[in-house]
């Protein structure tokens, strides 16, 4: 595995549905389409030999779907990890909880070192 070269963070949301999955995968753009970082250009390599290291947490990790959240990515090769985090926020009108999710992304590249 190559050495970490830089880590973006981002937050997501579901306001009203506690769809946990929606919420990682805003967190995940979040972190993402905030960006514009050419580091597979800057080294030479195809965008493909990122390495992508992402945590996601949530305050229900098992109810994650992460083939949605890998589908997130252009390109690369993530790894996707699924912990307890994030926040479940009640709601005053007793419905489903605003669930907020908390995505950190560290990049390394093959063959960096």
């Amino acid at each position: 595995m190559g050495k970490r070269l830089l880590t973006e963070f981002g937050m997501g949301a579901s306001l009203r549905r506690q769809d946990y999955t929606e919420a990682a995968v805003r967190a995940l753009k979040d972190a993402l389409w905030h960006n514009s970082i050419n580091l597979a250009e800057l080294f030479g390599v195809d965008k493909t030999a990122m390495l992508l290291t992402v945590e996601i947490g949530v305050q229900d990790p098992d109810a994650v779907d992460t083939s949605a959240l890998e589908a997130v990515f252009p390109y690369g090769q993530p790894s996707i990890h699924v912990v307890k985090g994030g926040l479940d926020v009640p709601r005053a009108d007793g419905g489903k909880p605003t669930v907020i999710a908390n995505a950190a992304i560290s990049v390394a590249l093959e063959g960096v070192a």
